[in-house]
Formats: C-alpha cells, structure tokens, sequence
C-alpha cells in the first residue's frame, strides 16, 4: 500500500493543494467570479429584461436554461477574475523601478513678438 502524505499536524489526509499560494489565490478568485455571477444572473431575473425571466420559466425545463445561462456566467466572470489576479501579481515589483528614458514633458515655450508700428 502507498503511504499517504503527512503534513507538518502529522494528520494524514490533509489536502496540501490548498496550501499552495497560487492555487489559493486562484480558489478565491474563482469564488469571487462564481459570486458576481449568481449575482448577475439573479438580478437579471429579478430585473426581466425583455421578459427573459418569463422565456425561461415558460420553458418545459427551466433548469436547463438557468443552468447553461449560469454556467456561461461563471466561465466569464471566473475565468476573468482569476485572469485579473494572475496578471496582477508582478505588479507591485514593476512599480519601484522605472526603465527606459523618461516620459517627455510639456513645457510652455517663449516667444519674442515686436510691435508693428503705424505708419
């Protein structure tokens, strides 16, 4: 039989997968995203535009339609999220140092006008 893993509790049977920061990070976002789109999905019920609240519960199968109505939400919303926190995390490094030639400034420039004289 394989041993199953122990952790540092000396229980086995933990689940070290959650312990991994990025997978963390992820789990949340996910569940973030998960939310905004039960959230979406419930206000666009509540809200019925175009009688689409009517459409899915006139249907033989309302399960169905929320469901895939759902699940398309929780694609965008949750892949979205964590695509945010991802793309997120190099962020605070890049701030301290700047590369390249600095931005160009806007300086009002002077000029020397003469006077027209009348004749």
């Amino acid at each position: 039989m394989m041993d199953m893993p122990r952790s540092e509790s000396g229980r086995s049977g933990s689940r070290p997968i959650f312990r991994a920061p990025l997978f963390r990070l992820l789990a949340i976002n996910l569940a973030a995203g998960v939310a905004l789109a039960v959230l979406l999905v419930g206000g666009l019920m509540l809200l019925n535009p175009g009688g689409l609240r009517h459409l899915i519960f006139a249907d033989a199968s309302p399960g169905t339609a929320l469901g895939l109505l759902l699940f398309g939400f929780v694609v965008t919303f949750g892949s979205a999220a964590m695509g945010t926190a991802i793309m997120a995390m190099g962020r605070a490094a890049d701030h301290d140092t700047r590369r390249g030639r600095p931005a160009p400034t806007a300086e009002p420039a002077r000029a020397t006008v003469q006077a027209r004289h009348r004749r």
